[in-house]
Formats: structure tokens, C-alpha cells, sequence
């Protein structure tokens, strides 16, 4: 059997806020399919109507429906924040170490606000 380890990388680099910027991106990507998938189900209810479309929504105003709706809503303002954050950086700004950690917090702490400031609204 093998000793060496599975992932060396793990040992050798310490957690930095680009990993977490970087993973959290991705994964948003993924939540936001999930999201385009909810719409679609929406729409199909709405054309199917009767029963199903009472049940879509009797799920949506849940607790469970609620919480994903707005965690759906934060992923789609965090990946099109860090979006805008990519497009500056292919301009050729904000490379710089300190820039980029100031632009990686204000990417988390504004899409919590956004996500709040929209929730309230509603």
C-alpha cells in the first residue's frame, strides 16, 4: 500500500481568503443552477396549475422554502459580485494583495447586505 499522502498541497499551504473567495465561487455557480432549476419548476406549476402550483408554494412559504429562496438570492448577488470583481481584474486592476483582500471582504459583506436590504423590502 501507498504511504505517501493523497493531497500534499493540504500540508503545505495554510487556508488564505483567495481559497475561500475562489471555493465559495463555485460553489455558488452550483447553487445558482439549483436556482435556474426552481424557477423552471415554478414556471411548470404555474402552467400546470391546480394542486401542484398550491403545493409549490405552500413549500415556498415554509421555513425550508424560505431559507433556500434567500440563500439562493445571496449566491446569485455573491457570483455576480465576484463576477464584476473578475472583469476588473481582466482590465488589468486591483492584482495588488491588499486590493484584492479589501475587494474579497466587500464582495461577502455586501452580498449579505443586498441580499438583507432585498429580503426586507419584499
Amino acid at each position: 500500500m501507498n504511504q505517501n499522502p493523497l493531497s500534499p498541497h493540504l500540508q503545505v499551504y495554510k487556508w488564505q481568503l483567495s481559497s475561500l473567495l475562489s471555493i465559495t465561487h463555485r460553489i455558488t455557480l452550483i447553487l445558482n443552477i439549483f436556482s435556474i432549476f426552481l424557477i423552471a419548476l415554478w414556471i411548470f406549476s404555474v402552467a400546470v396549475g391546480g394542486d401542484f402550483y398550491n403545493y409549490f408554494n405552500i413549500f415556498i412559504s415554509s421555513f425550508l422554502g424560505k431559507f433556500i429562496i434567500i440563500g439562493c438570492s445571496w449566491s446569485l448577488l455573491f457570483y455576480f459580485l465576484a463576477e464584476i470583481r473578475h472583469i476588473v481584474w481582466d482590465l488589468g486592476y486591483g492584482y495588488e494583495i491588499k486590493t484584492a483582500n479589501i475587494s474579497g471582504i466587500s464582495i461577502f459583506i455586501l452580498s449579505l447586505v443586498l441580499t438583507f436590504i432585498i429580503w426586507v423590502a419584499i
